[in-house]
């Protein structure tokens, strides 16, 4: 088969768009503001109760109305405007770090967990926004030729997020208190409302007709479900971080076996994003093409085989090195499958396919932690991150066999 000309390469810097230098700030702030507030939220959480189920029921608690809204948080991204709902969206997340803030602070009467697994549930329901929106302006913004690289440096700003927000995170905790962290994090969500809205991009048209909601919302479904490429690539993701993951136990795996404090929950919690944004920054300049589907599964592979050898360390270096390792696995899976929702989904569609790809992403990260805290309290915190790992590379091997498109993709076919 002849093939394009490798468009990504020959095309302008998407840094050269205005609009997706804007884009690219609001993506930071997000999430920033996210990770300071999770730092803030799992390190109180723990010391209250000392239970690695506490960690996990944060997870559940956002990823409940994460679930009810998401859905409909795709079909307004398609029929309204799009800058003022997601700045509408940053503010509810300002918002409600506020209220964690000032319940940290005692100038609230509210005591235990319960306060606060409410908090990140209204959090939950912000968040269900932020990637469509992000997705649908990263297509206005970037000529098609540009997605690839766009791809790849908006995942270096996404895993640089993840490094200074933790970090962050960790510090302000460690020095200053939650309270500090959440207030933080109130401001970077204010940030990112006020960079939304100033953002210079052009914004399609509201149709003309609008279907039934739920009808529309079924269209997204079955445009996901009828690609094997793009269904396969979100749910060797979706599978791989809920079994395999190890983030959201690292409050619990630092206090009770490396024996360490905040400054290193929020320098583990960091690490993988900066594995990933080594990785990034390589794709943004030398983008995948060739064999992309089975670099997609080694990469995989790698992340839960990484998972296995952190569940087994006992010190802190070999930790983090292993943590960076899993990062840059990630890394490429995130990459890859960015590029293939960008390439293969009608501008039209780009919220409802983006809020079905946010169902997968947010079940395999906020269910991830639930199942993670589910067992590490059956099995213990050692035995759990090793089956984990043994499954997700079981989940590869599944989807190896099933998905036979994706393992034999060549991203110039999309173009």
């Amino acid at each position: 088969m002849n093939h394009p000309t490798d468009a990504p390469t020959a095309s302008p810097s998407p840094l050269a768009s205005a609009g997706f230098r804007w884009l690219m700030l609001y993506r930071i702030c997000t999430l920033m503001s996210y990770q300071v507030v999770a730092v803030a939220v799992g390190w109180h959480l723990y010391l209250l109760t000392r239970d690695t189920l506490a960690l996990g029921l944060v997870g559940l608690a956002e990823v409940i109305p994460f679930f009810c809204i998401a859905p409909f948080s795709g079909y307004l991204v398609d029929h309204l405007p799009r800058r003022t709902l997601g700045a509408a969206a940053c503010t509810l997340l300002a918002v409600n770090a506020a209220v964690l803030a000032a319940m940290s602070a005692g100038l609230l009467p509210l005591r235990g967990p319960w306060p606060i697994y409410l908090a990140v549930a209204v959090g939950g329901i912000g968040r269900t926004f932020l990637g469509p929106i992000y997705n649908a302006l990263f297509a206005r913004v970037l000529a098609r030729p540009q997605f690839a690289r766009g791809a790849s440096l908006g995942s270096v700003v996404f895993q640089t997020g993840l490094v200074l927000g933790p970090a962050l995170g960790g510090v302000l905790v460690g020095t200053l208190g939650t309270a500090a962290a959440f207030s933080t994090g109130t401001a970077l969500a204010l940030l990112a409302a006020v960079t939304l809205l100033r953002m210079p991009v052009s914004e399609p048209p509201p149709p003309t007709q609008r279907g039934p909601i739920l009808a529309s919302i079924a269209e997204g479904a079955r445009f996901v479900a009828g690609n094997q490429i793009l269904l396969g690539a979100m749910a060797l993701d979706m599978f791989s971080v809920l079994l395999g993951g190890a983030v959201s136990m690292l409050p619990a795996f630092i206090h009770d076996i490396l024996h360490a404090g905040p400054q290193a929950l929020g320098l583990l919690r960091a690490a993988p994003a900066i594995g990933s944004i080594l990785v990034a920054l390589w794709l943004s300049r030398h983008p995948l093409q060739r064999h992309a589907g089975r670099v997609l599964l080694l990469a995989v592979a790698g992340f839960g085989l990484c998972t296995i050898a952190f569940a087994l360390s006992r010190q802190l270096w070999l930790s983090t090195l292993l943590l960076v390792l899993y990062g840059m696995c990630d890394g490429v899976s995130v990459v890859l499958r960015s590029t293939i929702m960008q390439l293969v989904t009608p501008d039209a569609m780009r919220g409802r396919v983006s809020s079905i790809n946010g169902l997968f992403i947010s079940s395999s990260n906020e269910l991830g932690a639930f199942y993670d805290g589910v067992m590490a309290r059956l099995l213990g915190l050692v035995p759990a991150m090793l089956v984990g790992g043994g499954v997700t590379l079981a989940v590869v091997a599944i989807t190896a066999r099933l998905a036979p498109r994706l393992r034999r993709l060549d991203l110039r076919e999309l173009h």
